[in-house]
């Protein structure tokens, strides 16, 4: 019997190099017996990975099995290291065995990759910060008990997505640290040595439009199993139990007794839309100011309405304003609208002559300190807006509207469209044309200079098509 001690519970380069010397040296699953180094319980030599290695008896298996071993090898499966290397035994006679969905090892090697997905799923939509300290020397902390050892394979996400703020996750298996250049990884801790409730609990306690409100949860479809990982966690219980009084009360039965609002006739309709086209930009942008058929006007310093003449025969159409427009009240006046002047400029477009809005008006944010981290937003919140793009699309009537990102795509269109596959072509929506292209903030976020040169002179080229279609209107007219 062999015996391959290896360094941890995830060492996969281990097992790869052992299970490549053990197979060319013909030795077979049922030989071989996996083990993990438990604080020198078992000594080197009682390790035999020195096995001769046989450079000219080489042997391939498919990446796919590849990508399915580093994700099985993070399943706490005890029997996880035992079952690839049976299957890499068995791929190198049966090259096309991972294609036999109703093979035993197969079909048990896909759900572990599977539940090991799911959890880092899991992981990246529930994990919560907490802040601990104050401003300069502020550091977040967030607990998770992941149910398998994902946290090494889940932490670059938290590191992309809050890259400029030190963080620790902290878990029983293993914890994760970033400190705004590099993760690193520690020996996990017992929750008990978690830091205790700090001064952002409240904050997401109160959040009322958050992921932790009960209609949430059921959307979200987290199981109870994952309430142990929420900062909430000792709230959740009475926020089922008010809601259970809500939708049982006379409350529902007054609004369940309140007869049907019968829908608007045609003409009525219509009457509504001319209403809408006499509208102006100025009147818009006053009826605006006081909107809240979302939350989050609760967060923002104002709403940011769309400017440019209302003679204007093209409308750019954004996402949402971002910090410096929010403070400012003014569309695109941060880094994605100088990049957006720049290429105007350069596609021969003035900026006066063009009206310019975002699809959702109010700035989408999480607090980070004094950083407010741009969220982007969702279908809830683009649909509660996209009444006030309708009716300056009334007021405007432009000949063309570009929609800059995919949010702005899914608002001018009505639903979700992917970018790069709709790009360089005119789409006839409702009677107005419309051309996608992307944000410019997507040019900012791009780390390569050659690649961001070359997305630029693409964004370019899309808004020449703007121009081009412009000029042959204003030619036919």
């Amino acid at each position: 019997m062999r015996i391959i001690v290896l360094d941890n519970d995830t060492d996969f380069e281990g097992w790869r190099r052992a299970a490549r010397r053990l197979a060319i040296n013909d030795v077979k699953p049922a030989e071989v017996t996996w083990t993990i180094r438990r604080d020198d319980e078992l000594s080197s030599e009682s390790c035999v990975n020195e096995l001769p290695d046989v450079p000219q008896a080489q042997f391939n298996v498919p990446a796919k099995f590849v990508e399915l071993a580093k994700a099985a090898i993070l399943h706490r499966n005890d029997e996880r290291f035992a079952l690839l290397y049976r299957l890499l035994w068995r791929l190198r006679s049966h090259h096309d065995l991972l294609s036999a969905t109703d093979d035993p090892d197969v079909a048990e090697i896909h759900a572990m990759a599977r539940a090991v997905y799911c959890d880092i799923d899991r992981m990246h939509a529930h994990l919560r910060f907490r802040e601990i300290g104050r401003e300069r020397t502020a550091h977040y902390v967030a607990w998770f008990e992941p149910e398998h050892r994902i946290v090494e394979l889940a932490a670059p996400f938290f590191a992309g997505r809050f890259a400029d703020m030190p963080w620790s996750i902290l878990t029983p298996d293993v914890s994760a640290h970033w400190d705004g250049h590099a993760i690193s990884i520690t020996p996990g801790v017992a929750k008990s040595e978690v830091p205790s409730e700090d001064r952002l609990e409240e904050a997401w306690r109160r959040h009322d439009n958050g992921l932790f409100n009960p209609a949430r949860l059921k959307v979200m479809e987290m199981p109870q199993a994952y309430w142990r990982n929420l900062p909430e966690d000792s709230i959740i219980k009475p926020l089922i139990e008010d809601a259970m009084r809500m939708t049982s009360g006379p409350f529902i039965a007054r609004k369940a007794a309140e007869p049907r609002k019968p829908q608007d006739p045609p003409m009525a309709r219509k009457q509504t839309l001319d209403a809408q086209a006499r509208d102006t930009i100025a009147a818009l942008r006053d009826e605006a100011a006081d909107c809240r058929a979302c939350p989050l006007w609760k967060d923002a310093t104002q709403t940011v309405f769309g400017e440019g003449p209302q003679s204007a025969t093209l409308m750019l159409v954004g996402e949402q304003p971002g910090d410096k427009e929010d403070l400012a009240g003014h569309p695109f006046v941060g880094p994605a609208g100088q990049m957006l002047d720049r290429a105007l400029k350069d596609a021969g477009i003035d900026r006066t002559t063009v009206y310019i809005t975002n699809a959702v008006k109010h700035f989408k944010f999480v607090p980070r300190g004094k950083v407010r981290l741009h969220q982007k937003p969702g279908t809830p919140e683009i649909r509660a807006c996209r009444r006030w793009y309708e009716r300056e699309l009334a007021a405007i009537k432009p000949e063309l509207v570009v929609a800059l990102g995919a949010t702005a795509a899914q608002s001018v269109l009505g639903k979700i469209t992917p970018i790069n596959k709709n790009r360089r072509r005119l789409i006839d929506h409702d009677g107005t044309k419309v051309l996608v292209t992307v944000h410019p903030s997507y040019l900012l976020r791009l780390p390569d200079e050659k690649a961001k040169a070359l997305e630029y002179q693409r964004f370019i080229d899309d808004l020449k098509i703007a121009a081009g279609q412009l000029r042959r209107s204003d030619h036919a007219a």
